[in-house]
């Protein structure tokens, strides 16, 4: 069975919607997914209606944003099958809150620099719990300030030593809470917790030490920002500590730094059937 346990909608960062999501999965013959909207459960129950209706198995899940303080790096937390998902909700909404704040600081620095409304911005973000960085280019796209979402013009309002947005760049990971009480909150609800894309923020030797306390359950693996390299030393680490490795194309449609589809990464279904076999045991 594909699985692809990894993907984004217009709920967070995503520009397709929850159905389109599941109809491009099935086309792709992905049998298996998990809609991982950032902090945020609000796409379970349709997912999950649509799926049957697509014969698609959804599993519940959501990408949680956290904060490595010994290192300060940021570091994403997949979560799947949390029993009791409203444990989470409080987070949910306290990072949403926070990104919905910067989200507005962003957008007030645009409008000082390019001469576009708030609408046209708020126009892409209708849908999502915030206004990203990809809602602002596609708004200066519509207006011919630029013909990609990342470039030039991107680099010079969110490069984050010099951008115009600077300033609010580095304070994107103060409401951030620590990786701990993060993986602490889903074990509480049931949930499996999965470190995303180790390589992206540089996060091997978090996630050994997250893996030796028990704090965590598997790690991504299998993921478009990771080399074979990468691969290899996140299956020694997994083997080492007995974690579930997954994989998932992260796909966020239009809003991708490169073109990806929905089933480009794929979790192996032995271990799929790690996330399912332990799911059923926490109901």
């Amino acid at each position: 069975m594909k699985a692809d346990l990894h993907c984004h909608t217009t709920i967070s960062d995503g520009s397709l919607g929850i159905s389109d999501i599941i109809k491009q999965a099935d086309r792709n013959d992905v049998r298996c997914l998990a809609i991982t909207d950032h902090d945020s459960l609000a796409s379970i129950s349709r997912a999950l209606v649509l799926g049957k209706r697509y014969n698609v198995t959804v599993i519940p899940a959501a990408e949680f944003s956290a904060f490595d303080s010994a290192r300060k790096r940021k570091v994403h937390i997949l979560c799947y099958n949390p029993a009791k998902p409203d444990r989470l909700e409080g987070l949910c909404l306290r990072t949403s809150e926070g990104r919905m704040k910067l989200g507005k600081s962003f957008a007030m620095r645009v409008l000082e620099r390019y001469p576009i409304t708030l609408e046209s911005i708020l126009r892409y973000s209708a849908g999502s719990k915030a206004i990203y960085k990809c809602h602002i280019m596609h708004a200066l796209m519509d207006y011919g300030y630029t013909t990609e979402l990342y470039g030039d013009v991107y680099n010079e309002l969110f490069d984050i030593n010099d951008g115009v947005c600077a300033k609010e760049v580095r304070e994107e990971a103060d409401f951030y809470p620590d990786v701990r009480f993060v993986t602490n909150l889903i074990k509480a609800s049931g949930g499996i917790s999965v470190m995303a894309h180790p390589k992206v923020f540089d996060s091997y030797d978090l996630l050994e030490e997250l893996a030796a306390e028990g704090a965590i359950d598997g790690a991504e693996v299998w993921h478009s920002g990771a080399d074979e390299a990468a691969r290899e030393r996140i299956l020694d680490i997994s083997k080492h500590y007995g974690l579930i490795t997954t994989g998932g194309s992260d796909f966020h449609g239009f809003y991708n730094h490169y073109a990806i589809q929905i089933g480009s990464h794929l979790t192996p279904e032995e271990e799929l059937a790690k996330i399912i076999k332990t799911a059923v045991k926490t109901k």
